[in-house]
């Protein structure tokens, strides 16, 4: 057997006897032009420097900065910048801004995103962003990568086609967002603050969220991402597509938002005020920049059309709030804009400031970066044995057993000392790596990690290649090593050249001839036949689920470098898997039902549409999200949680008639509050849950808490049926109990968006499902309108609200024609 891996360790030695510090002062070097100028003063707040900078600048030396390959200015002592680095699940050349090669080779491979998400563990989501933050600013300092990375993906996986859906945490807002804050966390690792900084924190690289809003089409049926027009409803944008960004905004911090190719509404995503200045900079509060897509403003003045000249495509997009240009337009198109009086130096300087502040907040305009405090990393911080542990760690907690029938799985190396391990990933590299990856440190193939465990592997490839297709394929010789061997692993699955950027599926099932291998060595096998399926997207495969010989299914994702070693570690009980599909795995005729440009989340039966995801998709699955199986059990038993709970109001909304929302739908009468007039701070349900393995193998187990909306509420505002407001990874061991305390936030949690997208909380009885588990809490509103004390648990009950609206006739017809719309 080959092994690949890259010879690092005497490049990294001879590296690291160099300084670690390579990279001249990007500006303020000790002597230079500008070292007494207030925007190198450090002992002054980031906006005053950045406000002085920009006021030094010349208009065509502040025009050349609103793109990603920024200008530097000489005369200044500042240098140029290419903004555009990547870092989505370890550092990436797939941008201009990291070059690999030279003391820097490679860089730690974690596994693709869907991989990691299927942990469920948000401990290691930042974790890995911080290993990567790591290397990250080693390569900056090295002056092979540059600061600001231009991750993560947290598009919504709505459709399973999506070529891209392998680079985002799944189809669930909550797990996207709690990944979005997690990773970004890790990568920014924020410092300082306050003080002479003005208020504004430190960072030790920059991320930045993609691709808002809407974004998860690339290429279908003869439509394309740069064409494409969203229409979504102000209700899914709410409580689905949005809830990420605002997550790696509000509780990420997150340094930049990216703006997409499509248009949602008929408007380009990059000159839409409503969404740039009004949601991310206004709403959330964005401390930084937002960039556009590479090429997006010329995608939609020369493909949408959406404007007639190149000037008032920069007038729109400046307009709106975008900072930088990840191409070349602003650069050609500013300077015209401005003699045309479209734009004004004030929107230039508006738009530089923004990414002046980042630039500063990362150090660039502090000097010497030996002086710095990430200063002293270099390349012997990278491809670290720390990192490459975690890499393999998150790709053993990636993997998601589907099936394990009659407890086959694990292996023994004892008896079953011969294994055929054939199919077209069985010596995967590169496909292990999926889509914006770089050079990883080393590769551990499937049949390297599984030839590990045993006296005698039997390998056979059973295809040229993952596409499979035409008369030669290997077929034969592959159920040959089945028939002779104790027990056969059968690895297939996608790669990038049939989901990729650019390129969704038309399909679920296995491409060319894969089904026919798999079969054809089951049906031939002696001994049992575990079949591990590497993709991002979910794939059909009821014919291996409802196969006998087919003992045991894993999915691997696309794991890293370190996959092959992790797969092994799963097939023979080094590992006891607790990953949980992040994803539904949808049958092949759903594809029939759900065009993919139908934007819509919820199902409509009177067209038969079926919905999307789990929260609103009801029909037959191959595996439902959060499938995961175990080489143990576990049970639940719920320790502590409220029956009831008061939310209070803020100021004038005190708890009147008035405040109260009351709709009618189907006869159910619905009694909600806005989100906006309560007060959210704190307001949340304690949940104590105490896990039991029952087993006889340690495991590690993720309690996933769902909430359901009282009936009427779900009925009057379309909420989905469930939805996961809570989860948590916990190790537990053979006959141990472990507890797991989470808070449940109400506003976010137990609310609903309503068809117009504010955000509601249904009074009533709100039902949790954890496991076998359920319980129900019942939500009122405090009464403040009475002189006596209130008690914490004081509830107006759903039918006593109902009640009251009706008795006031002005409060009733108030509240039915506008569902108490109070300002």
């Amino acid at each position: 057997m080959r092994r690949h891996r890259l010879i690092l360790p005497l490049l990294l030695v001879a590296a690291a006897a160099a300084s670690a510090a390579a990279r001249a002062p990007f500006a303020c070097a000790p002597g230079g032009p500008a070292t007494s100028l207030p925007f190198c003063r450090q002992t002054l707040p980031l906006r005053a420097r950045a406000r002085d900078l920009v006021a030094r600048l010349t208009r065509a030396e502040k025009v050349r900065l609103l793109v990603n390959n920024a200008a530097g200015v000489p005369r200044l002592g500042v240098a140029g910048y290419e903004w555009w680095s990547e870092a989505l699940h370890g550092v990436s050349d797939t941008g201009p801004g990291v070059r690999f090669g030279g003391a820097f080779p490679g860089a730690t491979a974690f596994p693709q995103v869907i991989g990691t998400a299927a942990s469920f563990n948000a401990s290691l989501w930042e974790l890995i962003g911080r290993a990567v933050s790591d290397e990250g600013r080693a390569m900056y300092n090295g002056g092979q990568a540059g600061l600001t990375f231009w991750s993560p993906n947290v598009n919504i996986f709505r459709d399973p086609r999506w070529g891209r859906g392998q680079e985002t945490p799944g189809e669930d807002p909550a797990v996207s967002g709690r990944y979005a804050a997690a990773y970004v966390r890790g990568l920014q690792q924020p410092y300082g603050g306050g003080g002479h900084h003005g208020g504004h924190t430190r960072l030790k690289t920059a991320a930045c969220c993609k691709h808002f809003t809407a974004y998860d089409l690339d290429s279908w049926s003869g439509t394309d991402r740069f064409h494409f027009n969203a229409v979504v409803t102000p209700q899914d944008l709410e409580d689905t597509f949005n809830v990420p960004f605002k997550s790696c905004v509000v509780d990420g911090r997150a340094a930049s938002v990216m703006c997409s190719y499509n248009q949602v509404n008929g408007v380009p995503t990059c000159a839409d005020e409503s969404f740039l200045r009004g949601t991310i900079r206004g709403k959330w509060q964005l401390e930084g920049y937002i960039v556009s897509d590479c090429d997006s403003v010329d995608v939609f003045y020369s493909d949408q059309h959406y404007t007639k000249t190149h000037e008032d495509a920069v007038a729109a997009t400046l307009r709106a709030g975008l900072d930088l240009d990840c191409g070349p337009f602003l650069a050609q198109y500013t300077e015209g804009a401005v003699a045309q009086r479209k734009v004004s130096d004030a929107d230039i300087d508006a738009a530089v400031t923004n990414t002046v502040i980042v630039q500063m907040r990362l150090g660039m305009y502090d000097g010497d970066l030996a002086t710095q405090p990430f200063g002293h990393l270099g390349p012997q911080h990278v491809c670290t044995r720390a990192h490459q542990d975690l890499a393999l760690e998150a790709a053993r907690q990636s993997v998601v057993l589907l099936k394990n029938d009659a407890a086959a799985l694990p292996l023994s190396p004892g008896t079953h000392r011969t294994v055929a391990v054939v199919g077209p990933h069985a010596e995967a590299t590169v496909a292990m790596i999926g889509n914006y990856a770089g050079k990883p440190c080393g590769y551990t193939t499937p049949l390297q990690g599984i030839g590990r465990y045993v006296k005698t592997v039997l390998h056979q490839a059973g295809c040229t290649d993952v596409a499979c297709q035409g008369g030669n394929q290997p077929i034969a010789a592959a159920v040959d090593a089945a028939r002779r061997a104790d027990a056969t692993v059968v690895l297939v699955g996608l790669d990038q050249k049939v989901e990729a950027e650019g390129l969704d599926r038309t399909s679920l099932l296995l491409p060319g001839r894969q089904v026919e291998l798999v079969s054809a060595v089951a049906k031939a096998a002696k001994g049992p036949v575990i079949l591990v399926l590497m993709s991002g997207g979910p794939v059909d495969i009821a014919f291996a689920q409802n196969d006998r010989k087919i003992a045991g299914i894993l999915w691997a994702g696309y794991p890293g470098q370190a996959g092959g070693q992790a797969i092994a570690d799963v097939i023979f009980g080094h590992h006891n898997p607790g990953g949980k599909l992040p994803v539904t795995w949808y049958p092949q005729d759903y594809l029939q039902k759900a065009p993919m440009t139908n934007m819509a989340m919820r199902a409509n039966p009177a067209k038969g549409y079926p919905g999307r995801t789990y929260r609103f998709y009801t029909g037959p699955t191959i595996h439902p999200f959060g499938h995961g199986l175990s080489y143990t059990k576990f049970t639940h038993t719920l320790a502590h949680a409220p029956a009831q709970l008061s939310v209070r109001l803020t100021g004038h909304h005190a708890a009147t008639a008035s405040s109260l929302n009351a709709t009618t739908h189907l006869g159910r009468a619905a009694a909600d509050v806005r989100v906006s007039h309560a007060r959210c701070e704190g307001l949340s349900i304690p949940v104590h849950v105490d896990v039991k393995n029952v087993g006889d193998r340690d495991g590690a187990h993720t309690v996933l808490v769902y909430a359901s909306p009282p009936a009427a509420a779900a009925a009057a505002h379309g909420a989905p049926a469930r939805q996961l407001v809570a989860f948590e990874k916990v190790h537990v061991p053979a006959g141990g109990v472990a507890r797991v305390k989470m808070g449940l936030d109400v506003c976010n949690g137990l609310s609903v968006a309503d068809r117009d997208g504010v955000r509601r909380i249904p009074v009533g009885e709100h039902s949790l499902t954890i496991g076998e588990l359920t319980h129900s809490v019942t939500l009122g509103v405090e009464q403040l309108g009475s002189h006596r004390d209130v008690a914490p648990y004081d509830i107006l009950p759903i039918a006593a609200m109902h009640d009251e609206l009706h008795s006031n006739p002005a409060s009733s017809v108030r509240a039915q024609a506008s569902e108490l719309r109070c300002s």
